[in-house]
């Protein structure tokens, strides 16, 4: 039980280099409730400042993730709210059987990565009824996730809903049975992407994004497999974490840029099965036809 406000401390000095990746950790639990109305404030604003990504002339350092679970099972966590994380808000990891529920997760659409909900080598996870305004991905599903329902989002502003990044530095994901069902994004960079690296292997199969509604989101249907997060280009392989059987189905509303699909995939390892059915998103100024990309994707469905 969480009451009042938890509050982090000021300033950077005050954290132990050694237990800077966490703040509050909760790790081998079992039959854990997180729940009743608290609020836990990363008071991030000083870690932001002092982000590369803000400022390139600053080296790249770790910052605290507010909320972690690690290595627990049968856990619920609703009715909480998350703020101002110094880096991502709530991070699931190497968790089952996961219920998540009216969350309330804010921070300025300029905090750098300042993730809502970030999920990684957990499985059976159900996340519903939350709200998430973020500077990065609303939620990134990264490897190991597995049977995943994402339910009645919304999002923004934000980076959208993520699968990845996946594959970074020739390493192996395995990502499948995802379902995200009922999202509404508004004033977001992204919309339903999955990135992926260069050079990886394993796959991402078995993805479904349907029932979206979006306002106002510059690339609202992205599948990158030539992702790049570098400040200096990457090096071009042939190897690359496999894409398939991808469905985006019933999704709607305004896009800020005229291309409304990018399918930028791997020629070594094309994306196959993928599908898109009743996708209607016209330009929020100016109207006009929508563009699509499509690369290397030699066996969509069609």
């Amino acid at each position: 039980m969480i009451e009042g406000t938890l509050v982090a401390p000021p300033k950077r000095s005050y954290w132990i280099e050694d237990t800077i990746r966490h703040w509050i950790l909760f790790r081998s639990v079992r039959g854990l409730t997180v729940t009743d109305g608290g609020t836990i404030d990363g008071n991030g604003k000083i870690w932001w400042q002092n982000s590369c990504k803000v400022n390139t002339k600053l080296p790249c350092r770790q910052a605290p993730t507010a909320l972690t679970f690690y290595s627990c099972t049968n856990l619920k966590v609703n009715n909480l709210e998350v703020l101002n994380s110094q880096q991502i808000h709530i991070s699931m990891e190497r968790c089952s059987n996961v219920r998540m529920s009216r969350l309330s997760i804010r921070a300025p659409g300029t905090s750098p990565n300042t993730d809502g909900i970030h999920i990684t080598h957990s499985k059976d996870v159900k996340v519903m009824d939350c709200a998430i305004k973020t500077g990065d991905d609303c939620m990134s599903i990264e490897d190991g996730t597995e049977n995943l329902h994402v339910k009645n989002i919304v999002c923004g502003p934000g980076h959208g809903i993520s699968i990845g990044s996946l594959g970074d530095r020739n390493s192996q994901a395995q990502v499948a049975n995802i379902t995200i069902d009922g999202v509404r994004l508004h004033d977001t960079t992204n919309g339903a992407r999955i990135k992926i690296w260069q050079g990886g292997r394993g796959y991402a199969k078995n993805i479904v994004f349907k029932n979206m509604i979006m306002d106002n989101v510059r690339d609202p249907i992205i599948i990158d497999q030539n992702y790049c997060d570098s400040a200096t280009p990457c090096t071009k392989q042939e190897a690359a974490v496999e894409v398939s059987n991808v469905l985006f189905k019933n999704i709607r509303g305004t896009r800020a840029s005229r291309e409304a699909i990018k399918l930028s995939c791997s020629k070594a390892v094309p994306c196959h099965g993928i599908a898109l059915h009743n996708v209607r998103l016209t330009l929020k100024r100016g109207g006009g036809d929508a563009k699509s990309t499509c690369q290397n994707d030699l066996k969509r469905n069609r």
